[in-house]
């Protein structure tokens, strides 16, 4: 995930994290100041998921953690700065959430059968305490209808996904779509 990430310019100056699952109690998760775009083996760690901070976990551990502990269907997540992410983030924070209604990709992401559909993606404004921000994420999540991703204001994505391959192709499908949404916001 990190690699493929990486390749596609969503994880610029080191930024970004990448966890999976390993069983009901652990995860692995990528290490703080790892380079996503060329992850190896020394910038992944592994951390309880209801345990203890681990010393070089990232500051942003929290949010994939507690999404574990809340969803135990999900397998890996991503977390990704892609430009259309972050634009429209900023654009529609106000809002609290940015709709995708009508995009064919929107068949991309488990569970949705059809291109007519509407899609409101949970924003949640940014905050340095991750663990604040961890617990604001699940309330908004729990409150919202299902959905494999969420935004933070001015800062990027979030995405998941029961498996690894999951969550690439909703990396995938977010991105794209996001970017046809900021084009159209854009020509209006």
């Amino acid at each position: 995930m990190a690699r493929f990430a990486g390749a596609r310019g969503w994880v610029p100056a080191t930024s970004g994290n990448f966890s999976v699952r390993m069983d009901e109690k652990r995860a692995a998760l990528t290490a703080t100041g790892a380079n996503k775009a060329a992850l190896d083996e020394a910038g992944v760690i592994e951390a309880e998921i209801a345990g203890a901070k681990h010393p070089r976990a990232s500051a942003e551990a929290p949010l994939h953690l507690r999404r574990y502990a809340a969803a135990p269907e999900i397998g890996a997540i991503s977390h990704m700065h892609s430009m259309a992410a972050t634009v429209l983030s900023r654009r529609h924070a106000q809002a609290g959430f940015l709709r995708l209604e009508g995009w064919e990709l929107l068949k991309a992401f488990s569970g949705v059968t059809t291109h007519e559909t509407a899609l409101d993606i949970p924003i949640v404004p940014n905050d340095q305490d991750t663990e604040r921000l961890a617990s604001l994420v699940e309330e908004k999540l729990a409150a919202a209808a299902p959905v494999h991703g969420y935004l933070i204001a001015g800062h990027g994505l979030y995405v998941w996904g029961r498996t690894a391959a999951d969550t690439i192709r909703h990396m995938e499908a977010f991105d794209f779509l996001l970017t046809a949404q900021l084009h159209e916001e854009g020509a209006r």
